[in-house]
C-alpha cells in the first residue's frame, strides 16, 4: 500500500519502511509523528483520492534524525547602484521513517508498541544508563535560549533588511532582541547562531553591519 501526503507544502509518495527528509517537525529521535495531511492512498490500480484529503486517513512516521540542509546563497546585484546582497539560507530538516499508513480513523499502534520496547530493554552497562540522562541533559540545553534578553523596550529588528517578521521572532526566542545586542555579536557568537538556527554565518554578519549603524542612532 502506499500514500500521497503532503506536508511542509511538499508532496510525498510514501510506503510503509521508506525513508525521507521533509521540513522539520517537532520531535526527537525515536517519536512517532502523525501526518494528516493525505492527498491519496491506494494498492496496485485501485486508487482512492481525497478532495483534497481523505477522509480518516492518517500516516504516522518514526523520527529518526534532525538536521539541516546545505546553505543555499542568494545573490543580489543592482547595477550601477553599489548596491549587492548576499543572503544565505539553511532549511531544517527532519528524516523520517515511514510506520504506517492508516484508513478509516484507525488508531496507531507504533507510538505503544515504541513506548513498550524502550521500557522492556535492559540496561546492560553503567555507560549505557548513563546515556539517555545526558542525551536528556543535551536536549535541555537545546531548549534554552542561546542568549540572555537585555532589559528594556525591544527593538524591532524587521528594520534590519533581510530579517522578516518570522526571523525577528524567532531571533527574539533565542534571546536576541535590540540593535546594540546584534552590533555586539563576536564571531564567536555568529558560529553558535549558524549552528543552531536556519541563518548562515554571511548573513549574520552582514545583519551585524546594519544593526551598528542603527545602534548609533
Amino acid at each position: 500500500m502506499f500514500a500521497v501526503i503532503k506536508t511542509g507544502g511538499k508532496q510525498y509518495r510514501v510506503a510503509a519502511n521508506d525513508l525521507l527528509k521533509i521540513e522539520k517537525v517537532e520531535g526527537q529521535v525515536g517519536d512517532i509523528v502523525e501526518i494528516g495531511h493525505v492527498l491519496a492512498h491506494g494498492e496496485g490500480e485501485n486508487v482512492t483520492f481525497g478532495a483534497p484529503f481523505v477522509d480518516g486517513a492518517l500516516v504516522t512516521a518514526e523520527v529518526v534524525e534532525q538536521g539541516k540542509n546545505r546553505t543555499v546563497i542568494a545573490f543580489k546585484k543592482r547595477r550601477r547602484q553599489n548596491s549587492r546582497r548576499k543572503i544565505g539560507h539553511r532549511q531544517l530538516l527532519t528524516t523520517v521513517r515511514i510506520a504506517e499508513i492508516l484508513l478509516d480513523g484507525a488508531k496507531p499502534t507504533k507510538k505503544t508498541a515504541a513506548k513498550t520496547e524502550a521500557k522492556a530493554a535492559p540496561k546492560k552497562e553503567a555507560k549505557a544508563e548513563a546515556a539517555p540522562k545526558e542525551a536528556e541533559a543535551k536536549a535541555t540545553e537545546t531548549a534554552a535560549p542561546l542568549f540572555k534578553a537585555p532589559k528594556g523596550e525591544p527593538d524591532d529588528l524587521t528594520v534590519i533588511k533581510g530579517i522578516g517578521p518570522v526571523a525577528a521572532g524567532q531571533l527574539n526566542e533565542q534571546g536576541i532582541t535590540t540593535f546594540v545586542q546584534i552590533a555586539k555579536l563576536s564571531d564567536k557568537d555568529v558560529a553558535k547562531i549558524d549552528e543552531h538556527m536556519p541563518f548562515s554565518a554571511d548573513q549574520i554578519m552582514d545583519w551585524r553591519e546594519q544593526a551598528k549603524e542603527l545602534a548609533k542612532k
